[in-house]
């Protein structure tokens, strides 16, 4: 089911004359950056604020690079996923545990990721949620049957392809509607505009870090690389900050581009809190061709999100339990509980706002252990965080974990 990283030395040599070979596995974790539950929130802030929050855009994707660069560098390092390393340090009925809230998440993943590609069908073609929620998954299964049958690298390619198709989607109005050079720089100083002008800036970097891109990551990089020693691992982890850099950076410039859309050409549009009412703002005030390419990059953004978040559930799976299931069939149990809510008639938008709730939860089962594993010489040998690097994770993760508790409340009180 998940590549083996026998074998990978000799051609992971080889292929270090050649940079560009070595990226990939940072580019299919981004997808979690640019999934639908990001596109009516920075939309949302575009519109009602402005270039005001850009600022948190630009600390969401520094974050980002740093939680990334670690879950990659534990892969690499150790040879095993972040879910491998929990396994060895936790007795069973800890393991059994850390995998339930695991699978929850995964499914509360796959709601959000399945009701956007839906959604986008339905703007596209009038096709009904539950139809287009199997169309979704019916996609992503394809997606996932080519790393079965083919290897990680086309995968890796596929949803790279799907990035750009995102990265497009989402920023060709920019060409229509090119943002105000002073409003952005302005937006990089950080400050608010009442309660729900904080809510909202902690929405965006509460929904920084997805737990299945940090458990993913580590996985891809093992699993393209292997567990390497002396010189090799040390261009290695310097081609690594390379990949998740640019990866980060793509995926920051598409948050920061539908903020920036929404700022100079939606402001004080109603764009509501779905993402029917983004589309419809973009079609009605940049036209229907960059509609289209919203609706575009939207349905891209569903499809090659759902197919990541399948791929992690697997390595939890497999890192924890040691336990393997066909990762089609995989899919289908994941699938089942999005079709369920679709089928119910659940409205769209809180169903996106509850997934975010489930995700919030599983945040620090990922982040808290990533951050302390990666600062251990046991774990680390000599490539263990330093001061700096160690105090930054720490307060990264403490930031997030806040918010997303913060955001809990908030919709559990009825305020978010």
């Amino acid at each position: 089911m998940l590549d083996s990283a026998a074998g990978a030395a000799p051609t992971t040599a080889t292929r270090l004359r050649s940079g560009i070979a070595l990226l990939g596995p940072a580019f299919v974790a981004a997808i979690a950056y640019v999934d639908p539950g990001n596109v009516a929130t920075n939309i949302a802030a575009g519109a009602t604020y402005g270039y005001m929050l850009v600022w948190v855009i630009v600390a969401a994707n520094l974050m980002a690079f740093v939680v990334q660069y670690l879950s990659a560098k534990l892969g690499l390092v150790t040879g095993q996923s972040l879910p491998e390393a929990l396994r060895e340090r936790m007795p069973r009925a800890a393991r059994l545990g850390y995998w339930g809230q695991a699978e929850l998440v995964a499914m509360a993943t796959d709601l959000a990721e399945v009701l956007g590609g839906a959604i986008a069908l339905r703007i596209l073609f009038g096709i009904p949620l539950l139809i287009g929620g199997v169309i979704t998954g019916a996609v992503s299964m394809a997606l996932l049957a080519l790393q079965n049958r083919y290897g990680q690298r086309p995968f890796e390619r596929a949803v790279t392809g799907l990035l750009a198709v995102i990265a497009l989607g989402f920023m060709a109005g920019l060409l229509v509607a090119p943002p105000s050079p002073a409003g952005t720089l302005g937006g990089l100083v950080p400050r608010f505009s009442g309660t729900e002008s904080v809510l909202l800036a902690a929405g965006m970097l509460g929904a920084t870090v997805m737990p299945h891109a940090v458990y993913v990551h580590s996985a891809l990089a093992r699993d393209r690389h292997g567990r390497q020693t002396g010189p090799l691992r040390e261009r290695l982890l310097t081609a690594n900050k390379f990949d998740v850099g640019l990866a980060m950076l793509l995926a920051g410039a598409v948050n920061l581009g539908m903020l920036l859309l929404a700022a100079s050409a939606l402001q004080g549009s109603a764009t509501g809190e779905s993402l029917e009412g983004a589309h419809a703002a973009v079609s009605g005030n940049l036209g229907p061709a960059i509609g289209l390419l919203f609706a575009i990059g939207l349905l891209a953004s569903g499809l090659s999100s759902t197919a990541v978040g399948c791929y992690a559930g697997a390595v939890v799976m497999d890192g924890l339990l040691r336990r393997r299931i066909p990762l089609l069939a995989r899919r289908l149990i994941t699938l089942i509980p999005a079709l369920v809510v679709l089928a119910l008639g659940v409205d769209p938008t809180r169903a996106l706002v509850l997934s975010q709730v489930v995700l919030s939860f599983g945040i620090p089962f990922a982040l808290v252990p990533l951050v302390l594993l990666t600062a251990r010489r046991d774990v680390m040998g000599r490539y263990a965080n330093g001061r700096w690097i160690t105090g930054a994770a720490v307060a990264i993760a403490a930031t997030v974990v806040t918010l997303n508790i913060a955001l809990i409340y908030l919709t559990a009180t009825g305020q978010g």
